[in-house]
């Protein structure tokens, strides 16, 4: 199972006020209520502000088949572009086991259950948090 190729950064915003933490929060939100309102599963979001340069959150959450995952993945890039503007970029839609949702402020990865367990990408963001507590740190 190939990894979504990663999306590129460095590409300015489609309005000024990208970034600001009033639309940060605002894509968040829509974000989750999206993902709330299409039935996702096991929706995690891990704060990277500090820890990342990337993005300010990253979500991940699971559908339950190839076929929930599209349709989740279609619809929040559609609401995100009516209700606040912004295009984003889509990686893994046509296969659906991984799609990646680059937003620039909120980085989105849409999984199958069992592509989700194999990359567990929620113990890899966790290395610090574990870093801060492990015996002797």
């Amino acid at each position: 199972m190939p990894a979504p190729a990663p999306a590129s950064h460095g590409e300015a915003h489609d309005a000024p006020d990208h970034g600001s933490d009033q639309a940060v929060e605002a894509l968040h939100d829509l974000v989750l209520r999206s993902l709330d309102d299409d039935q996702a599963v096991d929706v995690v979001t891990i704060p990277l502000t500090g820890k990342s340069n990337i993005a300010d959150h990253m979500v991940i959450a699971s559908g339950r088949s190839t076929r929930q995952v599209a349709s989740m993945a279609q619809k929040l890039t559609e609401r995100i572009k009516q209700e606040l503007g912004r295009s984003v970029r889509v990686e893994g839609l046509p296969i659906a086991d991984w799609v990646l949702i680059d937003a620039n402020d909120v980085i989105v990865h849409l999984f199958r259950p069992e592509v989700r367990s194999f990359y567990n990408l929620e113990r890899m963001w966790a290395f610090e948090e574990k870093a801060a507590v492990a015996p002797g740190a």
